[in-house]
């Protein structure tokens, strides 16, 4: 199939495309930066300049590739690291979720593209009440903290003007990516190394892991099968901070975190980082598993960590 990858030089999509030419596919990839343009026709692909932002430049880039699939891993995550300040360190990323996302599906609906894999997250954005472990089934939350309003408000966006497109739309919730850089941004690595990561009162909060090669590897699936809906990509293993955090710290050869009580951890992370580290929920990958045949290379983080920061991709789970 001819598919059309937009964000194709980020951390997903850069890892995504040698997976669809290695699948027969034919790619085009769309991308604003010179060394990931050399790298990714050097792989074989077709590589086109697109403003995600402005619908004409989207528009055309579409109708000239002519896909029968769009993939649309257009974000902007760069190393955001300042938890109070989330809905500012996510403000581009949020416009590509939202007019970024109308822009190509006006594109697809033009050129008669019958098939449409997003990306989403999951994790924070799940309710945090009721079970430790969410299904698609289960609601966003409905009260998120003040600085993850507009954030959640743009995944909200992306799952529902996806899933109800005139076509296949498939949304892939990722979970919490890691892996060689950037997937593991280095400024969350080096606060870490610096002890300024700390546990937070119980560290209670659930996270959901992905390493950046099975995240690609369900979206090459999604590309092939699977039916219109939202679908948790996650590892098996949901997991407390309390638990993940000081594997973490041990991988990266750093000291122990911290331990500190949530009244305090409140001047310095505010209301986003309390949640993240005591109340969010972690997700299930089962539909996943059953409906895209997603087995992930790496299924826990335990192992992922220890031996997945490095540059030597697993085999494809696709």
């Amino acid at each position: 199939m001819r598919v059309f990858v937009a964000g194709a030089g980020g951390a997903i999509g850069s890892r995504l495309v040698p997976q669809l030419l290695e699948r027969g596919h034919e790619v085009v990839a769309t991308t604003r930066k010179a060394d990931s343009a050399g790298a990714l026709r050097r792989l074989g692909a077709t590589v086109v300049s697109m403003d995600g932002l402005d619908a004409a430049s989207v528009g055309e880039a579409v109708a000239r590739a002519e896909p029968e699939v769009i993939v649309h891993e257009m974000t902007a995550l760069a190393d955001a690291a300042d938890v109070r300040r989330f809905d500012e360190e996510f403000a581009l990323t949020n416009e590509l979720r939202t007019r970024g996302t109308d822009h190509l599906l006006a594109a697809a609906d033009a050129v008669g593209v019958r098939r449409f894999v997003a990306q989403s997250y999951t994790g924070w954005p799940n309710e945090r009440t009721g079970s430790a472990v969410k299904t698609e089934e289960d609601p966003l939350d409905p009260s998120p903290p003040a600085h993850q309003r507009r954030s959640l408000d743009a995944i909200g966006h992306v799952e529902r003007v996806v899933t109800e497109a005139p076509l296949d739309g498939l949304v892939l919730r990722y979970g919490a990516l890691y892996g060689p850089p950037p997937a593991l941004a280095a400024e969350f690595a080096r606060q870490i190394r610096a002890r300024k990561f700390p546990i937070v009162g119980d560290g209670a909060g659930i996270w959901s892991f992905l390493h950046i090669d099975d995240a690609a590897a369900a979206t090459a699936l999604a590309v092939e099968r699977g039916r219109p809906g939202l679908y948790n990509v996650v590892d098996d293993d949901p997991a407390p901070v309390a638990e993940w955090l000081p594997h973490l710290a041990r991988c990266l050869g750093a000291q122990p975190p911290r331990h500190v009580p949530v009244w305090l951890a409140r001047f310095a992370a505010g209301g986003v980082g309390i949640s993240l580290m005591t109340q969010v929920r972690g997700s299930s990958n089962a539909k996943a598993k059953r409906e895209l045949g997603f087995e992930p290379a790496w299924p826990s983080w335990r192992q992922g960590f220890e031996r997945g920061l490095v540059d030597e991709p697993a085999r494809s789970a696709a």
